[in-house]
């Protein structure tokens, strides 16, 4: 490079650093402190395409992020922006209020063509406010005026949003009208047995405080779960157990309502994840994905249920036009391409390659998900068993740790699960085999490169086994493999 070039660059790369710099400043003077991703990923997106992030460093990411599973299809999808486009073009008005509109019913028509038949078939939708905890909040009150009951239960470990009911549904709630239930789960189940087990003792406990007279808890006006927990950990919850309480709120005429706002729209390897277990729910809470990447939440739930009064549920930006094409359009595709049968294979052979990182490290807890929703425990290997024969217990520390080495090889990564110590993979349905090997290889060395900090320098030969061991299937490392990857993203 001549030399005069070389100044021009270097000159170029210290203005963007600047600049870069001056924005997160700025973002930390001015904004509140309840925000919560821009404190553990400090860079500042300014492009992006697919799975990749350019930022206004210059530095580029592999994002397994997705806005919190709302990509499905990643960053500025052609088929995503030529259904905003032709809005814009067309002249339609952007915002409707609930008034019908061409753009709307071609995305209730998508909708309903993706919907569990046994559902689809005598279903009404409800467009409420964008986001998905408004869509919580308008089920909740959906079940208790069709039942003229109160009580919800929910379940240890849960996330349904931030607003008052919908917390009220989560893990961390307290003197609240939710009865709370366990979530079975073979890594940490709460009845320290796991697997078939655990999830029949869950089942059972859960008849037992609904048949109880004296147990404390009502009959419910329904009851809310999500197929695979996120937030809590990213535990995905026995096809057999989903059935119980199909069949144990079957029987005592409890709505079931399942809270699909992360889990839709083929992230688990079917286009909602209830079709799993081959359950249909009462009600079904849709958002993130639905809309295409701009916010849109939506309820669909039995016709029966529908005693609303008009206005008992309203919201001023539930006819966000843009949002409906994005998401009709999204729907379509990755029905049409196979997009849900594509993220149960390549998710099954990524889970099965880090789980070799388990092997490898101490520090690697457990690896877990269904489909694209993958979660990665992290454990601190030295302190005492949290149980006689269970695990050790969860360690923050080196989540934290993890994600930030993650970051500087240029992987985007969510923490999690109730102690924040799972690593979290929500990479877009699109993502490619080169590029799930990228990823898979920036984590295996991010985990290594915690492990050896933790344990000391003994842990060097067992980081290139753990490599080795993540490039299964003749994925191959380098430096010009990861360009190519961020390429096709």
């Amino acid at each position: 490079m001549p030399e005069a070039a070389g100044a021009r660059a270097t000159q170029e790369d210290v203005g963007a650093r600047a600049a870069h710099e001056g924005i997160l400043r700025r973002q930390a003077a001015r904004e509140s402190a309840a925000r919560t991703y821009a404190r553990a990923l400090p860079i500042v997106p300014v492009r992006a395409r697919g799975l990749t992030i350019e930022g206004a460093d210059g530095n580029r990411y592999l994002d397994c992020l997705s806005g919190a599973g709302t990509l499905a299809l990643g960053h500025n999808h052609p088929v995503v922006l030529e259904a905003i486009r032709k809005v814009l073009d067309s002249g339609a008005p952007l915002q409707v209020l609930d008034l019908a509109t061409p753009v709307k019913d071609a995305f209730t028509t998508e909708l309903f063509r993706t919907l569990p038949p046994g559902l689809a078939d005598h279903a009404r939708v409800q467009f409420c406010g964008p986001a998905g905890t408004d869509a919580v909040e308008a089920a909740l009150k959906l079940v208790r005026a069709a039942t003229g009951r109160s009580g919800i239960l929910a379940f240890a470990g849960a996330y349904h949003g931030m607003t008052a009911g919908a917390l009220a549904a989560s893990g961390g709630a307290s003197d609240v009208r939710v009865a709370r239930l366990p979530y079975p789960q073979d890594y940490r189940c709460p009845f320290g047995v796991g697997g078939e087990p655990g999830a029949e003792l869950a089942a059972r406990w859960t008849e037992s405080i609904l048949d109880d007279t004296k147990s404390g808890v009502p009959s419910p006006a329904g009851m809310i779960l999500e197929p695979v927990q996120g937030e809590g950990g990213v535990i995905p919850a026995r096809d057999d157990w989903m059935r119980r309480m199909r069949e144990i709120t079957s029987a005592r005429s409890i709505p079931l309502i399942a809270d699909e706002v992360q889990t839709g729209v083929g992230r688990t390897g079917a286009f909602w994840a209830v079709e799993h277990s081959g359950i249909t729910p009462d009600v079904m809470v849709l958002s993130k994905a639905i809309g295409g990447s701009l916010p849109l939440a939506v309820v669909v739930y039995r016709e029966d249920l529908d005693v609303w009064e008009p206005g008992a549920h309203a919201g001023t930006f539930r006819g966000n036009q843009l949002a409906m094409a994005a998401g009709a359009a999204t729907l379509a595709y990755v029905r049409e391409n196979g997009l849900a049968e594509r993220a149960a294979a390549l998710g099954t052979r990524m889970i099965a390659q880090l789980q070799s990182l388990a092997d490898d490290f101490g520090c690697v807890g457990d690896v877990r998900g269904r489909g694209l929703m993958i979660g990665v425990e992290l454990v601190d290997p030295e302190k005492p068993l949290s149980s006689p024969g269970g695990p050790h217990p969860a360690a923050l520390e080196l989540a934290v740790a993890v994600q930030r080495e993650c970051l500087r090889r240029g992987l985007i990564v969510e923490l999690g699960g109730r102690n924040s110590s799972v690593v979290r993979l929500l990479p877009p349905l699109t993502i490619s085999d080169e590029q799930a090997s990228a990823v898979l290889n920036r984590l295996a060395d991010a985990v290594a490169e915690v492990a050896k900090a933790h344990t000391g320098p003994g842990a060097e030969s067992t980081r290139r086994t753990a490599t080795g061991r993540a490039q299964k299937g003749g994925h191959t490392q380098g430096t010009e493999h990861t360009r190519r990857a961020e390429r096709s993203g």
